[in-house]
């Protein structure tokens, strides 16, 4: 190999040592901005985050990984924060169905009539929902999702197979043509209401997970809903 060739390999790879050095220690730094940003903002040394407007924010989603999920913990932090917040309405969603079975023994209370029995953090909820009336909790997992729309779609064909009034209304005749039914965005939001999968929209979703979506909530109630 000439000597050439050797400069300029060398100084190819010092060259790429130094912009991954220096992609490394950007990533490093916005990582410890973020951090430090983020003890100042619960610190409550961040003026502009002292006096957040939750006016508008009349229903939050939470979304959560079902690992994360069994971490009640955290969980039970989250929803007091949220509570000292003044967040009146909260939708708790994992995939699995985990916060389901953590939540609703708390909420409806056991058959003994001894919730001590259950998880600190159903307890807790309960006190929360039932207790102070400062915030109301929806906890919905990915059955609400697949299965909702499944039965709303058996319903919507079932009543236009009887010929239901609100089906009949909008089925689209053409000459020579097979009448085929159109289903309205009104007809399938009353399907859903009629299963009980149907509630009110989310102002804002936050999403806490490994993949950056929804991860399977009801799509039908994110309209106009902002996601985070």
């Amino acid at each position: 190999m000439s000597l050439p060739s050797m400069i300029i390999k060398l100084t190819l790879g010092l060259l790429w040592c130094i912009i991954h050095l220096a992609i490394s220690l950007l990533s490093l730094c916005s990582h410890l901005i973020f951090n430090l940003e983020c003890s100042l903002i619960s610190s409550g040394l961040l003026w502009k985050y002292r006096n957040l407007q939750l006016g508008r924010l009349k229903y939050l989603a939470i979304v959560v990984d079902s690992r994360e999920a069994k971490n009640t913990v955290k969980i039970n932090q989250l929803l007091y924060w949220l509570k000292t917040l003044g967040v009146k309405y909260v939708c708790l969603y994992d995939i699995d169905g985990v916060l389901k079975k953590l939540f609703e023994p708390g909420m409806n209370g056991s058959r003994d009539n001894n919730p001590g029995d259950y998880l600190d953090v159903s307890a807790n909820i309960k006190a929360l929902d039932c207790c102070q009336k400062q915030m109301t909790i929806e906890c919905i997992s990915g059955s609400d999702g697949k299965e909702g729309i499944a039965k709303a779609a058996n319903l919507l064909c079932s009543s236009y197979l009887n010929g239901d009034s609100y089906t009949q209304e909008n089925v689209k005749s053409e000459e020579n043509v097979k009448n085929e039914p159109v289903f309205t965005e009104t007809d399938m939001a009353s399907a859903l209401k009629s299963i009980g999968c149907a509630g009110p929209e989310p102002d804002l979703l936050l999403v806490y997970g490994p993949a950056r979506c929804h991860l399977g909530f009801p799509t039908w109630r994110l309209r106009y809903t902002e996601i985070m």
